[in-house]
């Protein structure tokens, strides 16, 4: 069994492949100022309310876009299972041939999805990642990843307005009856949601007609993730699948990709 580990700045998802199906998935707090001690309690009670001895993992791979969890991350992860866990970075084996100006700059998340993207889906693609950051990734069908933008989170769009407009309360995050609304809450919400639907369906138009030339005429799959992916996807027509477990499949492809790293 293979333990997946995707830290991302508000949580930390695990997973549990045995081969051939994923056996337990899970999702902690990032916890910034978290000693390896306290991430070991939790993953171990994870483990054991899961009916899993970690002594069957064989193998760990992390994905990671917090620098400063690492040091407690890694070490909880070398006591707790007793492998050297392979980190998703420059020098890893991804199949996919990165196209920005400097490679290094591509955050774990964007590599481990387009790496699951193109080995899936084998097609171009465009990747949605609804997390703490919104991102969009071009990929195309021969694994060259053209690159993409970057957006405040839809969390991140409420709390701003939250926290920096005295009279406006802090709001749910669902999508209300209506764009014309007769209270605070509900206005809020649909000034949210569907500004952010807006944007996610203009930008996903001007990449593909970025991506579409007279040499590429296929237009491009439009992938979501994260964990927002589902509620954006029910309000417009431009996403055409939303995979939950594309993160999770793309460190497990990637593990297979560089399992010898593990064994060196």
């Amino acid at each position: 069994m293979i333990l997946l580990v995707d830290a991302g700045n508000t949580n930390i998802v695990l997973g549990v492949h045995d081969g051939n199906k994923y056996i337990a998935s899970w999702r902690i707090s990032s916890g910034g100022n978290k000693t390896s001690d306290e991430y070991s309690i939790q993953v171990m009670q994870l483990f054991n309310l899961g009916n899993i001895n970690p002594k069957d993992i064989t193998g760990v791979i992390v994905s990671s876009v917090v620098p400063n969890i690492m040091h407690s991350l890694e070490n909880m992860l070398k006591k707790c299972f007793n492998h050297e866990p392979i980190i998703v970075g420059p020098g890893i084996k991804t199949g996919i041939n990165i196209k920005y100006d400097n490679p290094k700059e591509v955050g774990a998340d964007r590599i481990v999805n387009s790496v699951a993207a193109y080995e899936i889906y084998k097609r171009p693609v465009i990747i949605i990642d609804f997390g703490t950051a919104t991102t969009f990734c071009a990929l195309r069908e021969n694994g060259d990843y053209l690159g993409g933008c970057i957006c405040p989170g839809i969390r991140i769009s409420a709390d701003a307005l939250f926290e920096r407009a005295a009279k406006l309360p802090r709001v749910e995050l669902e999508i209300p009856k209506g764009i014309i609304c007769k209270n605070t809450v509900s206005s809020m919400q649909a000034g949210i949601l569907y500004g952010y639907i807006g944007q996610v369906e203009y930008i996903v138009r001007k990449m593909k007609k970025e991506m579409m030339t007279s040499k590429y005429k296929e237009e491009p799959f439009v992938l979501a993730t994260g964990g927002l992916a589902n509620l954006i996807a029910k309000e417009t027509d431009v996403i055409d699948k939303v995979d939950s477990d594309l993160t999770l499949e793309g460190l497990k492809i990637l593990y297979e990709k560089n399992k010898e790293m593990a064994n060196c």
